[in-house]
């Protein structure tokens, strides 16, 4: 069976495959025609591409064991691509609106819109198609480069599909109401599609400048890992400094465990090396620091927070513990 790494490869080669057709067939047909809506979209792909190329070459990378100058892997590098990609986006978003005011102060009549509504609907298809595909392989891998690139796909399937209304409509114009103009609408278009680009773009840098601030694990993740930890109560006395962040694919997790004091090291051993694994079971590509304290049953601050003695058993644990 294909491993996790071998399958977001192969998938992240397909997009490049697709949006490389997809800008040549927009390219061409939008020149011909004279659609700006068709050559926003054009840049649109082109932009999809280049995020396709920064995909590939972060999964490809960013699964590269640690090393000495990285030894906490190469987690980031999908990231930073996420990031790279919506300033791509940014970018296309300003030159197409620009673009189509242009138009709309210089309107231009478009040339057999019928060739448009046939190139945009093949594209709505292809790209539903391979973004289907990158969100299922990003989900079952947890690769936010094949998410992001999933989301530019799945927004180029949205805005193809407003520029093929647009097109119908004055392709209808053209055919049943000739004395009609309703050439505005293809800049129109444009527009709206650059503020859906521009919409896809805030939300990618969202994601992706998140796990670049090491920010913590989502609320539901680390609620899963408190309660495996509460699961090894009576014999943990308490825990606390939980610490999560995640880099790419990888997750890190790390805190302290309180134990009776005369617990011997085997046992403490046995207890880190169940939670551990459990919680890598769980949450693959996880790496899991676990540091053992002795609790005498005096709790305070961070350690009273997390504190799992019954009262009764506080007291009596200290008393035993008193000189």
């Amino acid at each position: 069976m294909m491993d996790a790494q071998s399958r977001k490869v192969r998938v992240a080669a397909l997009s490049v495959i697709s949006n490389t057709t997809l800008v040549v067939m927009k390219l061409i047909v939008g020149l011909l025609i004279g659609s700006i809506s068709i050559i926003s979209e054009a840049i649109h792909s082109g932009v999809d591409l280049i995020a396709a190329i920064i995909a590939l070459f972060s999964v490809k990378t960013s699964s590269i064991p640690p090393d000495k100058q990285h030894p906490f892997g190469h987690g980031k590098i999908e990231n930073i691509s996420g990031a790279i990609e919506a300033l791509l986006i940014f970018a296309a978003a300003g030159w197409i609106i620009f673009e189509a005011v242009q138009k709309l102060w210089n309107p231009e009549p478009l040339e057999a819109p019928g060739w448009g509504v046939g190139v945009m609907t093949v594209s709505v298809m292809v790209n539903y198609f391979v973004s289907k595909m990158l969100f299922k392989v990003a989900k079952e891998t947890d690769s936010i480069a094949l998410a992001a690139d999933a989301w530019h796909l799945r927004t180029d399937v949205y805005t193809s599909a407003g520029v093929v209304v647009s097109l119908a409509l004055i392709w209808s114009g053209q055919a049943f109401f000739p004395g009609t103009d309703l050439g505005w609408l293809d800049p129109v278009a444009a527009i709206a599609v650059a503020v859906l680009i521009i919409k896809a773009a805030y939300d990618l840098t969202m994601r992706s400048s998140k796990d670049l601030l090491d920010a913590t694990l989502p609320p539901e993740e680390e609620a899963w890992i408190r309660r495996r930890i509460l699961h090894h109560r009576p014999v943990i006395c308490g825990f606390h400094q939980l610490r999560t962040r995640k880099s790419g694919h990888f997750r890190f997790v790390e805190f302290h465990l309180k134990v009776d004091p005369e617990m011997s090291v085997q046992i403490s051993h046995a207890i880190t090396e169940d939670l551990s694994l459990g919680i890598e079971k769980q949450f693959p590509s996880t790496s899991v620091m676990i540091h053992i304290e002795p609790c005498d049953g005096d709790c305070e601050g961070n350690c009273l927070q997390g504190c799992l003695l019954p009262e009764q058993r506080r007291r009596d644990q200290q008393k035993r513990l008193k000189p």
